[in-house]
Formats: C-alpha cells, sequence, structure tokens
C-alpha cells in the first residue's frame, strides 16, 4: 500500500456485491479500512458488509444504487465528497453488453456510458478536492485490456465497440488525470485485466470457450494494489514486461508531437 492510501481510513468501491470488486473489499477489511459498499444487488451488499465487519471489526456502510440512475449517481457523489475519512476511490463497477454496434440496443449503450465514462468521472471529481485538501488518496479505475484491444477483430474477441471505447476513456482520463495530479499527494491507477476468473460474463450470457485464459480475481487486486504502491499509473496484472506498454505510451507520443507540430497538410493528402 501507498503512504497515501495506508494512512487513510476509508475505501468507497462500487461494484462492491461480486467479482473484482468484493475481492477489493476483503482485501482492504483485513488491512483495517472501513468502507463504503456500493452496488445494485443489496442482498449481496448486506452479506458481505456482515461478514466484513464479523471476521475483521471494521464498519461497513451499504448503499445500494444503480448508477446509470442520475438521482443514485448524486446520492454516491455526495458520500464521496463529504466524507473527510475517504482516502481510496475505487470505480469498479461495469457491463459487458457486448453485441455488434449496429444491434445494440440504445439503452444499452447510454447504460454503458453512464457506468463506465460518467459514473467514472464524476465520483472522481467527488472525491479529488478533499483528498487534494488534505494531500493524500487514491483513485483506482477498473478498466479492461479490452482498452487497448480496438484495432483486434472480434472474433474471438466480442463485439465490443461501446465498452473497449468506454473503457478507453478510462485509461485515457486516468493518464492524463495523473499528469493534474503530480506533486498533490494523490495517486490514480488505471488498471487493465484481461479475463477475470467471475461471474461477470456468465451473467451475460457469454460463451468464454474462445476467449483466453482467466486470471483469479484475487491475483488482479493483488497486483492492482502492489501497482499502486508503486505509484504506477497503468496496472497489467498479466503483463510480464512492462516496457511494451512503454513502447505504447512512447509511440502515442511520437505520433501526437510530430503531427502537432506540423501545422502543413501530409504529403499524402495534396491530391
Amino acid at each position: 500500500m501507498s503512504d497515501a492510501v495506508a494512512s487513510g481510513r476509508r475505501a468507497l468501491i462500487t461494484g462492491a456485491s461480486s467479482g473484482i470488486g468484493m475481492v477489493y473489499a476483503e482485501r482492504l477489511a483485513r488491512e483495517g479500512y472501513d468502507l463504503i459498499l456500493v452496488a445494485r444487488r443489496r442482498d449481496r451488499l448486506v452479506d458481505l458488509a456482515e461478514k466484513l465487519k464479523r471476521g475483521n471489526g471494521i464498519a461497513a456502510e451499504v448503499v445500494c444504487a444503480d448508477l446509470t440512475d442520475k438521482q443514485a449517481l448524486a446520492r454516491v457523489e455526495t458520500l464521496a465528497g463529504g466524507d473527510e475519512a475517504l482516502s481510496l476511490l475505487i470505480n469498479n463497477a461495469g457491463f459487458a453488453g457486448y453485441r455488434p454496434f449496429v444491434s445494440n440496443d440504445p439503452e444499452v449503450i447510454d447504460d454503458l456510458v453512464d457506468i463506465h465514462v460518467r459514473a467514472v468521472a464524476r465520483l472522481s471529481r467527488a472525491a479529488l478536492p478533499g483528498m487534494v485538501r488534505r494531500r493524500k488518496g487514491a483513485i483506482i479505475n477498473v478498466a479492461s485490456l479490452l482498452a487497448i484491444s480496438a484495432v483486434l477483430p472480434p472474433d474471438p474477441l466480442p463485439s465490443r465497440a461501446t465498452y473497449a471505447g468506454a473503457k478507453a476513456f478510462i485509461l485515457a482520463f486516468t493518464q492524463a488525470l495523473a499528469g493534474e495530479l503530480e506533486g498533490t499527494g494523490v495517486d490514480v491507477q488505471a488498471c487493465l485485466p484481461g479475463r477475470v476468473s467471475t461471474e461477470f460474463h456468465v451473467a451475460h450470457g457469454i460463451d468464454t470457450s474462445k476467449l483466453p485464459p482467466a486470471m483469479t480475481a484475487e491475483d488482479v487486486v493483488t497486483a492492482s494494489l502492489s501497482a499502486l504502491s508503486r505509484r504506477e499509473v497503468v496496472c497489467i496484472p498479466a503483463l510480464a514486461n512492462p516496457a511494451l506498454f512503454s513502447e505504447l505510451t512512447d509511440a502515442q507520443i511520437k505520433v501526437f508531437r510530430n503531427s502537432a507540430m506540423q501545422p502543413t497538410l501530409a504529403e499524402r493528402y495534396m491530391t
């Protein structure tokens, strides 16, 4: 754990009722954090909160909220912004919505954007002023390796235009935010796991037989918290050679600088 996080007392976790979010809750409870657990399924949240309170002697508040609903999101924003003890925000809530874009339900597209873009940005905006004022805290935004998968075909990977685009937002948002927060004592991280062994795919009726092998949620959380202690802005739990991602970001910087410094039209377009 980084000093910015370990000196705090409370963490707010969205999507806490199962999978990666539940493992974050279990791990942080063992480390003595009081918790605010946010998800749609109240029964699961209550069971988890009671188990964590009994086993670890911590406080755990349950907030049943569908973050696609603006009023529900506003309630969670109020909690994140008004909590002087909040030192860690984990934006983990999400769902797949995999389907070819031209046949995807517009409401599903809206919900994907609401969960992965609007909720992440709004909750971060609510939590950050207090963290910056106290000069301690951290935000973990759970993205996906699909954030960098756009150029790969939809077989064997799923059709994922909106989902991958939303997860790419999380990556770019976190990287840009890290630059803005440099020197404030507040850290941010985008965690990009591959397929994880949770109910995520099964709950959406997705055939996983052609998909890559799955990592455990426990390993994802271990990597994420270790990366936070190292102040890594991007955590890719299964990436053995971090230089590969550095090469990707270096290439992006070169393309940007080469293009931004050239006010004239590229020769290939002069026809």
